[in-house]
């Protein structure tokens, strides 16, 4: 019998999307096979300690109470009795984890992890650079404008009226380095914006206010290293006003539709613009695209990218798998593959170098 592959779920996390990284951790491990993985978990708590824990779970009690450990690349010995591993997986949403600051650490500590690395996780987080790297080869982002905090401070006035310039109503207001709709607020007014700037300054220093565009929401799972490969697109018909965090995680009343009904020409298109975004921002392992199709023009824009997407059990990510022929259990095992895969790519080409 061949030996068990021992994975790290590292889960929680100081960022607003705390709760959500629980729920996507319990996923994972519920998932993992547990004939071929030795599953271990890390907790990261609110304020930042990392906790030894039994399993992921959704008490945040239970998983306080884990013994704490360090996990730095430049002190001697391994993490600690049982928390070293094969390979690490980092179910970090947003910043402090998705944003390439766990990816870094991992970097120093030379550990196979799974996901995007440093660069293609920071692109990943950051809309605003995001846009301008899609931007720059050639994909269709939304239309929008960048403010940062200290700006608006500056000349509330003057970005107000480039906003009334440049950007038709209705507008979504949102933090730069955030994800799960949090802090975003949709704008019929322009006199709401101080508002929802106010709201998206609450997370991050850096906000987008960006253009609404009528249409249809569509996203697609993408997977793979140097030959990455686009899932079956869903489509995401929310509740409410738009896909909020309400919609996302705590109602459950958005109706999502997968596979999306397109014609093969734009099924083409999408599946083709969803690779390309993932090789210009530099991912790897894993991401999800998110799309709009916009009413009349049909025009395809691309929305953002999750370097580390949900993976609970109402998540785009592991459905539009499934429903393209990879089921969740699998999905994970090619995940493992693919981390093991970029580890030994990098630790050649950085031998090369000496």
């Amino acid at each position: 019998m061949s030996k068990k592959i021992s994975i790290a779920l590292i889960f929680g996390g100081r960022s607003a999307e705390h709760e959500i990284s629980l729920i996507s951790a319990a996923a994972v491990h519920k998932n993992l096979d547990k004939d071929k993985f030795e599953v271990r978990s890390i907790y990261i708590t609110r304020d930042g300690r990392w906790k030894s824990v039994e399993a992921p779970s959704m008490d945040v009690e239970t998983v306080e109470q884990g013994r704490a450990f360090s996990f730095l690349p430049w002190e001697a010995g391994s993490p600690g009795p049982g928390l070293g591993a094969d390979i690490y997986f980092p179910i970090l949403h947003g910043p402090y984890g998705e944003d390439g600051t766990i990816q870094g650490l991992l970097e120093m500590a030379g550990v196979p992890y799974v996901g995007a690395g440093v660069a293609g996780s920071a692109l990943g987080m950051d809309k605003a650079l995001a846009k301008s790297v899609l931007r720059d080869h050639g994909l269709p982002v939304v239309p929008c404008l960048v403010i940062r905090e200290t700006e608006w401070e500056d000349n509330a006035a003057k970005l107000l009226r480039r906003v009334r310039r440049s950007l038709p109503l209705p507008l979504f207001v949102k933090p730069s380095n955030l994800g799960s709709s949090v802090g975003i607020t949709k704008v019929g007014d322009y006199g709401d914006v101080p508002a929802a700037l106010a709201a998206a300054f609450r997370y991050d220093a850096t906000a987008l206010v960006e253009k609404g565009i009528a249409g249809r929401e569509l996203e697609l799972s993408v997977l793979g290293n140097e030959t990455p490969e686009a899932s079956l697109p869903g489509e995401v018909i929310p509740f409410r006003e738009f896909y909020d965090y309400n919609d996302k995680y705590i109602d459950g009343k958005t109706t999502f539709v997968i596979p999306a009904k397109l014609g093969p020409r734009t099924l083409a298109k999408i599946r083709t613009l969803a690779v390309a975004a993932f090789k210009a921002l530099a991912c790897s392992g894993m991401a999800r695209v998110d799309f709009f199709l916009e009413k009349g023009t049909n025009r395809l824009y691309v929305s953002e990218i999750n370097t580390i997407p949900g993976f609970t059990d109402i998540s785009m990510y592991p459905k539009l798998w499934a429903a393209s022929g990879l089921p969740f259990p699998r999905l994970l095992e090619r995940l493992v593959e693919l981390g093991f895969e970029r580890h030994r790519n990098r630790k050649a080409c950085v031998e090369r170098d000496r």
